[in-house]
């Protein structure tokens, strides 16, 4: 596989080095990619660099995941305005834990292969560095002037909405650098990758290579992702789409991905599965021809989630999303765990009941007249369930003297009543 080629015509390549390809297709090579350690887990905006890792292994070369603690620590004046705290070494070293497992999904860390992936943190080296011997043995090999046309410092120094930049960020790049010179000398890494906004960073540490060992290494950058609507990729009301299940469940995740446009999805499904040219051409063909069908994002929410999160989470959350938005049963109800259940139901009006009034049943109609306000009185929820207008549990209740025990409980805590079609109501019973 040539992995140039596979990586454009997924659209993931935005700038490359001249020499690049030449280099990749003479030997086998190591590039890295840096990830920022600030949180336990990755989320999907890491998703791009991460499939190129992919790619690369796929194609024979040597991934290395850089876990930036050192860097972490500074803050990239890339995009951004503030500068980020200071971790600990022990939640720095719990969240590269957290990582490399998650990163275990897609690279292999472990089969012994000439090629296998390798984690490192900066951190390990950064901090033997005193500042002294930092300006003598990096500072001085890059002058100010070269530092200062980075199209990111630019930006920051003329103070565009915010208030300028400070020293420690401006010696971002020289520490990003420092880096790369550091895997090209232990690791002989001579490829570094990451988003278009790191182009700058990237290049100087092609550049500090370049004159301090007279070595040759090389960049590359992928586009930054958009959503065609002009809103940022990952984020919704409720911020960051994450890979670890107890911050975005897999039902919210799968969610997602089947909610994107049909124009954004034909993008995806290039980036962010490992699915083939033919298969992705033929999918977008079926796709034009059934728009309605949503093929393309059904194929794309279940690659990804599966990738992520294994075949029987992704099977959990079509079940749930049937619950919600198509025909479903009480029995598929029941087998959803808490989690997927309180994701699915987000937002829907609920009420408190005491779990003891349950133990000998309660009626029906004090249940969603008088201890809920499902219905505003006895008199309409009775005409409501005679016009088989009322389900509990995705079942339709027929008797109007029905006794609701402990046994109907969800998950030993939830009933579901549903009025008319679409209004749905969650009791708690504790």
């Amino acid at each position: 596989m040539n992995f140039v080629e596979e990586l454009k015509w997924r659209g993931m390549i935005h700038d490359m080095m001249p020499g690049t390809e030449e280099q990749l297709q003479k030997e086998l090579t190591t590039a890295y990619v840096g990830i920022d350690p600030t949180a336990d887990s990755l989320h999907i905006g890491h998703l791009v660099s991460v499939m190129m890792l992919k790619h690369l292994q796929v194609a024979g070369h040597r991934p290395i995941v850089l876990v930036g603690g050192a860097t972490g620590m500074i803050g990239d004046p890339s995009g951004k305005s503030a500068e980020r705290n200071l971790l600990d070494e022990t939640t720095l070293r719990h969240n590269q834990d957290c990582l490399k497992a998650q990163l275990s999904r897609f690279l292999d860390f472990n089969s012994g292969a000439e090629n296998q992936a390798l984690m490192v943190n900066n951190y390990d080296w950064m901090k033997e560095f005193s500042f002294l011997e930092f300006i003598r043995d990096i500072g001085k090999h890059l002058t100010v002037n070269y530092m200062m046309a980075k199209d990111s410092v630019k930006k920051r120094i003329s103070g565009e909405g915010n208030s300028g930049l400070s020293f420690t960020e401006f010696t971002y790049q020289l520490v990003q650098g420092t880096d790369f010179y550091h895997l090209y000398k232990t690791h002989n890494c001579k490829l570094q990758m990451g988003g278009s906004d790191q182009w700058g960073n990237i290049t100087t540490g092609t550049e500090l290579i370049r004159r301090k060992l007279g070595g040759e290494a090389f960049a590359m950058t992928c586009p930054l992702i958009t959503k065609a609507d002009g809103g940022k990729f990952g984020k919704t009301e409720s911020g960051n789409i994450w890979l670890d299940p107890k911050r975005t469940s897999p039902y919210k995740f799968y969610q997602f991905w089947l909610n994107t446009s049909d124009a954004d999805a034909e993008k995806y499904i290039k980036i962010f599965t490992l699915l083939s040219q033919e298969e992705v051409e033929s999918l977008v063909k079926e796709h034009a021809e059934a728009p309605h069908a949503r093929s393309l994002q059904k194929r794309l929410a279940e690659e990804v989630t599966v990738m992520i999160h294994g075949r029987e989470a992704y099977e959990t959350a079509v079940e749930a999303s049937q619950i919600l938005f198509g025909k479903s049963t009480m029995d598929a109800l029941k087998k959803i765990d808490e989690d997927t259940f309180l994701s699915v139901f987000e937002g829907v009006p609920t009420f408190n009941i005491a779990k003891n009034d349950l133990t000998e049943g309660m009626d029906i109609l004090e249940l969603i007249a008088v201890q809920t306000q499902i219905f505003p009185s006895k008199g309409e929820a009775r005409k409501t369930i005679k016009g088989g207008g009322v389900s509990l549990n995705k079942e339709k209740i027929t008797e109007q003297d029905l006794l609701v025990k402990e046994d109907y409980l969800l998950n030993d805590k939830y009933l579901l009543f549903q009025k008319g079609k679409k209004n749905y109501f969650v009791v708690v019973a504790e």
